[in-house]
Parts: C-alpha cells; sequence; structure tokens
C-alpha cells in the first residue's frame, strides 16, 4: 500500500461517510481498484481512518453535543444496540469486509430500499421537530437501524437517516442526529479495532493511517455541507440509484 492508495481511499472515505452510499462498500471497492490484496492492516485501515470523518462532525457540530444531558443520553441510547452487536460479532464483520459480493448486493438492495422509502415518504409528508424533540423511543429505534449497518455496503448514514424519517422526525433533523451518532458508533469501532491490531500497526502503516486521516478530515467537511445543501433541493432517490449503477457496473467491468 503506498501514499497515494491512502489519499485515494481518504478520499473516499471522507466523500462518503455522512452520504446514504456506504462508506465501507466504496473503500472495500476502491481497494480493489487499485489492486489492493487483502489484509489485515488494510481492513484496519478502512476502520481507523473513519477517526478523520469523525473529526468533521465534532468540529462542526461540537456545540449541538451538549445541548442537554438528557440529550446526549439519548445519543448513547442509540449507540447501544450497534455497539452490543458489534461487539458480539466483531470478527465475523471483519471477514465480510473482505467480500466484495456482500457489498454489491447490500448496495443494490439498499439502492432500491432508498428509492420505495423515498416514495412512500413524500406521500407522507414532512413532519415537525429538531434535535432537542427527538424522543428515547425514537433514538433507540435510530440506533435498531443503525446496527443493520454492521454488514458492509449497508451503509450507516442511509440506515440511520432513513430510521429517524421512518420514526417521525424531518428530513434535516434525520441527517443531523446521523451525524451526531456516527462520533459514538465510529469512535468505538475504531478503537476496538485497533486494540485488536495493534500488532499489525508499524512506523509505516502508521503513516498510511496518517495520510488516510487527514485526507479524510478535510473531504469530509466538504460532504457534510454538501449534503446539507443537496437535501434543500432534492431527496435520497438519486443516492438509491447511484447505489445501483456503481453495483452493476462494478460487477460488469471489475469483476
Amino acid at each position: 500500500m503506498s501514499a497515494f492508495d491512502s489519499v485515494v481511499l481518504g478520499f473516499l472515505e471522507g466523500l462518503t461517510e455522512y452520504l446514504p452510499v456506504s462508506s465501507t462498500g466504496h473503500l472495500i471497492l476502491g481497494a480493489k481498484i487499485l489492486g489492493l490484496e487483502s489484509s489485515d492492516f488494510l481492513k484496519t485501515f478502512e476502520i481507523a481512518i473513519q477517526l478523520g470523518a469523525i473529526l468533521a462532525v465534532v468540529t462542526l457540530y461540537a456545540r449541538k453535543f451538549f445541548v442537554s444531558g438528557i440529550y446526549l443520553a439519548k445519543l448513547l441510547l442509540a449507540f447501544l444496540p450497534t455497539a452490543v452487536i458489534g461487539f458480539i460479532f466483531y470478527d465475523y464483520i471483519k471477514q465480510m469486509l473482505g467480500s466484495y459480493q456482500v457489498v454489491l448486493w447490500s448496495l443494490v438492495i439498499g439502492g432500491l430500499f432508498l428509492i420505495i422509502f423515498e416514495k412512500w415518504y413524500s406521500r407522507r409528508g414532512e413532519e415537525a421537530g429538531d434535535l432537542v424533540s427527538i424522543s428515547f423511543s425514537q433514538a433507540f429505534k435510530i440506533g435498531l437501524a443503525q446496527s443493520i449497518s454492521i454488514i458492509p455496503g449497508v451503509s450507516r448514514a442511509a440506515a440511520t437517516i432513513i430510521g429517524g424519517m421512518a420514526t417521525g422526525l424531518p428530513r434535516k433533523t434525520a441527517v443531523e442526529f446521523s451525524f451526531l451518532l456516527a462520533v459514538p458508533t465510529m469512535l468505538a469501532a475504531t478503537g476496538l479495532d485497533i486494540f485488536r491490531s495493534a500488532s499489525f500497526i508499524d512506523g509505516r502503516n502508521l503513516l498510511l493511517l496518517a495520510i488516510g486521516f487527514l485526507t479524510s478530515f478535510l473531504i469530509a467537511l466538504a460532504s457534510i455541507k454538501f449534503l446539507l445543501g443537496f437535501l434543500n433541493r432534492h431527496s435520497f432517490t438519486t443516492f438509491g440509484y447511484y447505489r445501483i449503477i456503481l453495483s452493476f457496473l462494478f460487477w460488469l467491468v471489475i469483476l
């Protein structure tokens, strides 16, 4: 793995982490296009550079984490299902990170779900609400939805945003809650993986991680602002079609 590979994968992570298109799926497919062999370090790299995307959210939304102690408790409640499931199935999840078939099928199924959900949601209409008004019940349901995203290609962002909108949150509120929920979720996932994979990280690999981290952070800042602006004019249907087209193109051209 070279510094160039690290920049490319960091770019993909920062660009796609908060979009409903699966950053993990893009990293796995990106590594395939770059000709990188699946390895323990590559899998750790794909998880660890999420810290850059986390820092982007902390930079833009630091104050919103501390709106109130109750709101912070709701975030932690939403994080709980993924924490439990991720810890129990850690080894199995790591194995799936090397499966292109799992990613491609997840992209297609998730894309179809986004399109179908948007048709239903547009008929239902937008509701009122903000981050502070999210209930414990809504937070837990969003957390359950997020736990599905342990499957590579599903997209944590898509699962949490759709989960939030399905519980009655307005689109923008669901997106912002998804941003904030990413912080404890990815901190825990990255921390656990680095702890268990410390033996794979030497001086050179640490430099590659730093390059990927910085690239991910800078691109994620722009990606978050893009998504919020995009939602003022569009729905998630475009992302649904993108997921399906990407999957079929990759299957036909690369595999």
